[in-house]
């Protein structure tokens, strides 16, 4: 099974949902189940199918992020060389076409939040900064075309 890496608030994000899921939104859909079977008949009943299926949707993130959880490995900074992007740097880059500075911070998958600037090793965007230095200048290839960034900064 691969590791699912994760930075200390992605991990405490993932475990606060699970903890909600669990605890919380079992209890209010459970609720609604019961208050859909007392409206009678089972097989014609929109209620009782629409909590019963999110029933199910909530078991199966349950069970997604339960197993996550249990590969998950923490990122830490102290064991990452700073002079370089991984997961986990805040990667200042300028964008050669536009001369915009933006500012990212690479996630695992699970972590993802592109209007907070949380983008994925994963993505091509993240995967072509992985392993560049200050000073690189990194092509990417989009499906638009093919974007042009110099990093300017690396900060964990």
């Amino acid at each position: 099974m691969d590791r699912v890496y994760l930075t200390r608030d992605g991990y405490e994000k993932l475990a606060e949902e699970l903890d909600f899921l669990k605890k919380t939104k079992r209890r209010e859909i459970t609720a609604a189940i019961e208050h859909a079977r007392q409206l009678g008949d089972l097989k014609e009943n929109a209620e009782y199918h629409a909590a019963k299926e999110a029933m199910s949707h909530n078991e199966a993130r349950i069970s997604d992020l339960e197993d996550k959880l249990s590969r998950v490995e923490i990122i830490d900074d102290v064991k990452i060389d700073a002079d370089k992007v991984f997961i986990g740097a805040k990667v200042k880059v300028l964008d050669m076409d536009t001369e915009i500075i933006d500012e990212y911070m690479l996630v695992g998958p699970e972590e993802v939040d592109p209007v907070n600037g949380l983008i994925s090793t994963t993505s091509p965007v993240g995967k072509a900064f992985l392993g560049h230095k200050v000073g690189d200048i990194v092509q990417v290839d989009v499906p638009a075309g093919t974007l042009k960034y110099k990093i300017t900064e690396i900060s964990r």
